[in-house]
């Protein structure tokens, strides 16, 4: 899927198969990505995922180059891989469950 510049603010994407998918400079504000699918999604660019709820979702190898996870819910996420460079993850919630990427510092995270 391409979703290059999309709108997808406040969207049930939960469960959903975003395996690949191009969502470069994107607006996922408040979306709802609960336990879905986003291995080698490319996220960079400023994509913004600001309290976004990714809970549960696979970022395996996922590019998060420059993006906005601001306030993003993170919790039992796995990130495996992913590159996050430049990412910004001020308030991001997240558990003993989230899957970091090796050598990557979590950040300080809210219950």
């Amino acid at each position: 899927a391409t979703l290059h510049g999309a709108d997808l603010s406040s969207a049930d994407l939960s469960g959903a198969n975003l395996t690949h998918a191009f969502i470069t400079d994107a607006n996922l504000t408040s979306a709802d990505l609960t336990g879905a699918d986003l291995t080698r999604a490319d996220l960079s660019r400023g994509a913004d995922l600001s309290g976004a709820n990714l809970a549960r979702a696979d970022l395996t190898d996922a590019n998060l180059i420059d993006a906005i996870l601001q306030g993003a819910n993170l919790t039992g996420a796995n990130l495996t891989g992913a590159n996050l460079t430049g990412a910004n993850f001020v308030g991001v919630r997240c558990n003993a469950a989230t899957r970091w990427p090796a050598g990557f510092t979590p950040p300080t995270c809210l219950p």
